[in-house]
């Protein structure tokens, strides 16, 4: 009987651990919730609260990419319109500690940045396309979580 349940166990501990080399699971539930935005939104930009950070390390699933972020989106954006003069969508974080920024963009292709914003902060800027963006904030140190503002705008240049 001993050792039936210390071999059940050592199987729950192998299924938990598991779970952490999955891929990012862009349809699950997300942290923070959900945005519906459309060009020419007000006010601009649109910002959330939120805890930058996690366990997963971005550059094993994203080539290039740097940071720590969970395994569900933080924030799903869903965007709809364009403007005239057609200005790209810029989706940074602003925070005091080393933040990133990864997004999945509705074209299925993936977006990351470690500090090309202002002091530092993650920034990545599109061209507006329709449709359904999965956003993560992470932190640069793993396991560290760190308060952080999303913020998304409509700018007119890169």
């Amino acid at each position: 009987m001993r050792n039936l349940i210390l071999t059940a166990l050592v199987a729950g501990m192998t299924v938990l651990g598991a779970g952490a080399v999955s891929a990012q699971d862009y349809d699950s539930d997300t942290n923070y919730g959900e945005l519906n935005l459309s060009a020419g939104f007000t006010p601009d930009p649109a910002l959330l609260s939120l805890q930058a950070g996690g366990y997963v390390d971005a550059d094993d699933r994203f080539d290039g990419c740097t940071g720590y972020i969970t395994e569900s989106p933080d924030v799903r954006l869903f965007w709809s319109g364009s403007s005239k003069g057609a200005p790209n969508i810029k989706i940074s974080a602003i925070s005091n500690a080393d933040t990133t920024i990864i997004v999945n963009g509705p074209d299925g292709r993936w977006y990351c940045d470690d500090d090309s914003g202002e002091d530092s902060n993650p920034v990545v800027e599109l061209t507006p396309m329709n449709g359904r963006y999965e956003i993560w904030v992470g932190t640069y140190s793993e396991g560290e979580t760190k308060r952080a503002v999303l913020s998304i705008s409509e700018v007119t240049s890169f």
